[in-house]
């Protein structure tokens, strides 16, 4: 590398570094009531900004659909939840279900559900979707790899988000993360639910394994998340029998290929 370009290098990063900290500093957040993930997310989940969340096709799917549902839930505040799909998405996972969300401790009236034919016509309605200040959050959701959600596509959605103050969640599906401007970006399996507390409860307490593997102003970490109906919001179960390692300070926005998961998971999901 020549001297000229190491130095464009280097005030390339300088220039990153001075609009990372200015966006933290301007970003409102919501927290999500796990006290160990809003701390690394300093205070919460960043409104008005684009969030990233993968999840393995197949049985991972519904987890991932309830965790983003939760997220939609503390963001929202009481404004409509625009979710959009490709067409095909309920051939693989089934329509979202209003009493689905309604179990969650979810409002069903303020979901508004649009089908797009293709992954271009899901990107435009996003936008749209997005540009609209009385909305409260879109979801798009994304199945495969999509060539067309680039970082060019990303860069829209995020402005189209900071400009209206809406919050995009992308939910994808049997997808590998690709660079892109969301503020965070999970991975979110099912985790075994502890035994139901009532004998005649045929479920558990409906948990999430989460790891958060890209935080623009803050470190990652991985966690168990109890999804709590009554307060509608994320807490630490009160025993987890099977610990999660902890994951590094920091590490790289591009993941390592998803692992399937093992054993039974008894968590519901809209």
């Amino acid at each position: 590398m020549t001297s000229a370009a190491r130095n464009l290098a280097a005030l390339r990063s300088h220039i990153e570094r001075i609009e990372t900290h200015g966006a933290a500093c301007g970003l409102r957040k919501v927290p999500l009531g796990h006290a160990e993930a809003d701390a690394h997310l300093q205070g919460g989940l960043a409104l008005g900004a684009m969030h990233e969340v993968f999840a393995e096709a197949g049985r991972q799917s519904a987890a991932a659909t309830g965790f983003v549902a939760g997220l939609a839930g503390r963001v929202t505040a009481r404004r409509p939840l625009v979710w959009i799909r490709q067409d095909f998405a309920e051939v693989e996972a089934g329509a979202v279900s209003m009493h689905g969300f309604s179990e969650l401790g979810l409002d069903p009236r303020l979901l508004v559900t649009v089908r797009a034919a293709d992954v271009d016509q899901a990107l435009r309605t996003t936008a749209d979707a997005l540009a609209c200040d009385a909305v409260g959050a879109v979801v798009l959701e994304v199945w495969g790899e999509a060539k067309q959600f680039d970082l060019v596509a990303s860069r829209k959605l995020t402005l189209a988000a900071q400009a209206s103050g809406a919050t995009g969640l992308v939910l994808r599906m049997a997808a590998e993360p690709r660079a892109s401007t969301a503020e965070t970006r999970w991975i979110v399996r099912a985790a075994h639910s502890p035994p139901a507390s009532h004998p005649s409860s045929a479920w558990g307490a409906p948990l999430l394994e989460t790891q958060l593997v890209r935080n623009r102003h803050g470190p990652t970490g991985r966690w168990i998340m109890e999804w709590k109906s009554d307060e509608c919001l994320f807490g630490k179960p009160a025993a987890y029998p099977q610990p999660v390692a902890a994951a590094p300070a920091h590490r790289p926005h591009q993941t390592a290929t998803y692992k399937k998961a093992s054993g039974r998971s008894s968590y519901r999901v809209a």
